[in-house]
């Protein structure tokens, strides 16, 4: 298997395990890796909200997208970074989106744009 056919399978397993993983799986999953304040920020709620979401597990539908697209992007960058580096990754000015974190950028709903800036890192960029 080549390197590009290896980045394929983990590029659509990060996909393949967003779309799969439930609403309640999926906050809890976030705060557990980034932290509940990160999770919040994204998408512009408290975090008591965000707790009431990973006892409930039911989101409004922009907040699921949201954090939809931060673990998918979580998911992809897991097996070349530390957890610490992707929440770092999150925070910080990202010349890929105009010196706009990626959290900011989710926050401001681009997605696209923070996958491609993720892409981006994953190759060493």
């Amino acid at each position: 298997m080549t390197d590009v056919q290896s980045e394929r399978i983990s590029r659509t397993a990060a996909h393949r395990q967003a779309v799969q993983i439930g609403q309640r799986d999926l906050v809890g999953a976030l705060v557990d890796k980034l932290g509940a304040r990160l999770v919040a920020y994204v998408v512009d709620r408290d975090r008591s909200t965000i707790s009431r979401w990973a006892s409930s597990g039911e989101l409004p539908l922009e907040a699921d997208r949201a954090l939809r697209a931060v673990y998918q992007v979580f998911r992809l960058l897991e097996p070349i970074e530390s957890d610490h580096t992707i929440r770092a990754w999150f925070l910080g000015m990202n010349p890929q989106l105009d010196d706009v974190s990626p959290a900011e950028a989710i926050r401001d709903g681009r997605f696209r744009d923070v996958m491609a800036a993720a892409r981006a890192f994953e190759v060493g960029g």
